[in-house]
């Protein structure tokens, strides 16, 4: 990024206005920055960059958004503007969707209760083409990220060994059925019933029938009435 032809344009994507607006002020007053534009979903920042007269240095971006994840937008400006850079500043600390914005080659992240300074510094050390980031940060959520889809891949093959009756099953326990009325919903015996859920324990890998519940309900096994 070559400060001498520019200021540096910033784009600020946080649905809570109450922060981004007086943000927004702030880095207006600072020489050699601009706020060219501010979205508070991803919708709107997906709009403003189908502008191709927008040019985005630096988008600040927030995780947790109304209509998705902050880190599906980091992906998305570096394809649409290779050229732009990502700050992530979020009070979302949840250390799988950091890792999934860093994979999306974001350049920094800050938390929101950084210091103005902090931010502003960031700003500057991404202007001079600095890296925020160190690689042991980077290798760090790259393996996260690669144990949590080895993860998500283990699930799966234990879903896939369920039966469509053991889903019925898992369906009622999330209703909140006692075996009584999982067994007349079902029109089976009370002991079959059991038996599902032995089986069900012992495919998923786990020890209680609350275990199988978070489970069934973390990856969208059944509905919750």
């Amino acid at each position: 990024m070559n400060d001498a032809d520019h200021d540096v344009r910033i784009m600020l994507l946080d649905d809570h206005s109450t922060f981004r607006q007086p943000l927004a002020f702030l880095l207006g007053q600072e020489p050699g920055l601009s706020v060219i534009a501010q979205a508070g979903t991803l919708a709107e920042a997906r709009a403003a960059l189908e502008d191709d007269d927008l040019k985005v240095d630096v988008a600040i971006v927030d995780l947790d958004l109304p209509d998705g994840s902050g880190a599906d937008f980091v992906r998305e400006l570096r394809t649409l503007r290779p050229k732009a850079m990502a700050l992530i500043l979020s009070a979302y600390a949840d250390a799988n969707m950091l890792a999934r914005a860093i994979e999306a080659e974001a350049a920094g992240v800050l938390h929101k209760s950084a210091k103005l300074e902090d931010v502003l510094e960031a700003l500057h050390r991404l202007r001079t083409g600095e890296q925020l980031l160190s690689s042991q940060e980077i290798i760090e959520a790259l393996r996260l990220i690669s144990q949590e889809r080895q993860k998500s891949g283990e699930a799966r093959l234990r879903i896939s060994k369920l039966t469509p009756r053991e889903h019925e099953v898992l369906q009622a326990l999330a209703d909140g059925l006692s075996d009584k009325e999982i067994a007349d919903r079902l029109y089976v015996g009370i002991g079959t019933v059991r038996t599902h859920m032995a089986s069900i324990l012992s495919k998923l890998e786990l020890q209680s029938r609350l275990q199988a519940l978070v489970f069934a309900v973390r990856h969208d096994l059944v509905e919750i009435r």
